[in-house]
């Protein structure tokens, strides 16, 4: 295709490259899904983590001016901590001008500058052979890094840490004579020096962990109220650009954009996007909502096998999905049953007859569920989950060589009387 063609291999004219009317459904859609939208970040932590740094870089500098007469030679120092507050505030300044991003350019700036700046303190210090005692704009490095994990990739922030604990190892072996007296400084200088950016790292990955994981969860919750079949949570783009595509190809025919009878190129396309909203209509017509918050969601999809051939969890009441869904959350939710390899298997059906007076009449009918849990004991089963489970429906519990299976009998309202 040519760039004077369009995605329906159309000529470009004036009309086309406007684009569609702000009003069209399709041109609505596409507006939405190509803005750039409200992100959960961790833009809080950064100006947290930036506030301790600034704290520590006063003490440390503070610490250094006391101490200056000390050194045999001061200059190295000085420029030293030169470099570090220059590079302190142009990340700052930087960020503050360009938002919560730093890219991988000035990243590598960034990192050499401070290397440069251990350099030379450890070259002013060296003659001290103390580097525990002495040793400032070094440390204050270990601090700098603190902001830089909400915005770079933690394993460049890990390397970093890791370099600059090697350099610190180093040059404590290399000058400091180690002896009960000295040892328990030099430790601590690393530890002060390594640690909160190591804890920083650790903390922000969590915390984005948990951020994804009720992100997730929030989204699979919205399948509950979802008709009995429906199209994915993820079909809506994918039917905007199809919308916005044919939206295209009729305002291109209304208009005398596009010749009739269509070129063949053309053609075709009109009849992929026909064939692909087919697609479309058949799939919401066989898949429940079940099948979406599984197969859609990044963690059920790895943990949890369902097992729905007549489609049955399309009758269950919003309360009993509700309830299954959450059930399924708490088993899989405890990060110690994850790393276990804890999965669940989730089958429904055949259908059976509730045994009540209302089923006699044929107002109800009995949807069985077998959950089978792989990896999970009863007794790490919170009573969370067992509130859940009883949402859906009257159940029983048997285990079998590790694995945990609940029998849940649900009534549901007979579909030949919808």
């Amino acid at each position: 295709m040519s760039i004077d063609e369009n995605t329906l291999g159309v000529p470009r004219h004036r009309r086309a490259a406007r684009g569609l009317p702000t009003s069209s459904t399709g041109a609505r859609s596409l507006r939405q899904a190509q803005q750039a939208g409200a992100t959960l970040g961790t833009g809080y932590l950064g100006m947290g983590a930036a506030a301790v740094a600034a704290v520590q870089a006063i003490y440390g500098l503070i610490f250094f001016l006391v101490h200056l007469s000390q050194y045999p030679v001061a200059a190295p120092a000085i420029i030293a901590w030169l470099i570090y507050l220059a590079a302190f505030i142009g990340v700052v300044a930087l960020v503050a001008i360009q938002g919560e991003r730093l890219t991988g350019v000035v990243m590598i700036g960034l990192c050499a500058a401070l290397a440069l700046v251990v350099v030379l303190d450890f070259v002013a210090i060296w003659p001290l052979h103390d580097i525990g005692a002495y040793a400032t704009a070094s440390v204050s490095v270990g601090f700098g890094l603190l902001p830089l994990v909400t915005l770079r990739p933690a394993r460049e922030l890990a390397i970093a840490a890791g370099v600059l604990l090697v350099l610190f190892v180093v040059a404590v072996a290399l000058t400091t004579p180690l002896t009960r007296e000295t040892f328990p400084q030099q430790v601590s200088v690393i530890a002060i020096a390594i640690l909160p950016s190591a804890i920083a790292i650790y903390a922000v990955q969590r915390f984005r962990h948990m951020v994804q994981i009720e992100l997730d969860r929030v989204l699979v919750q919205s399948t509950v109220t979802q008709p009995r079949f429906a199209v994915g949570m993820l079909a809506s783009d994918e039917l905007a650009r199809l919308d916005l595509a044919a939206e295209k190809l009729l305002d291109g025919v209304a208009t005398g954009d596009v010749p009739l009878p269509l070129e063949p190129q053309v053609a075709s396309t009109a009849a992929s996007l026909a064939t692909e909203l087919r697609l479309h209509l058949i799939e919401g017509r066989r898949e429940t909502w079940l099948y979406h918050a599984v197969t859609e969601s990044e963690y059920l999809g790895r943990a949890v096998k369902l097992a729905d051939p007549s489609s049955l969890a399309g009758l269950l009441t919003p309360e009993q999905r509700d309830g299954l869904l959450q059930a399924v959350w708490l088993l899989l939710g405890d990060r110690r049953t994850r790393a276990t390899g804890t999965s669940i298997t989730l089958t429904l059906g055949p259908i059976g007859t509730a045994n009540s007076i209302a089923s006699l009449a044929g107002r109800t009918v009995e949807v069985p569920i077998d959950l089978t849990s792989t990896g999970l004991r009863r007794n790490r089963v919170t009573p969370a989950a067992w509130n859940a489970l009883g949402r859906v429906g009257d159940f029983q519990t048997s285990t079998h060589q590790g694995s945990l299976r609940l029998a849940i009998r649900c009534s549901v309202e007979n579909p030949a009387d919808s």
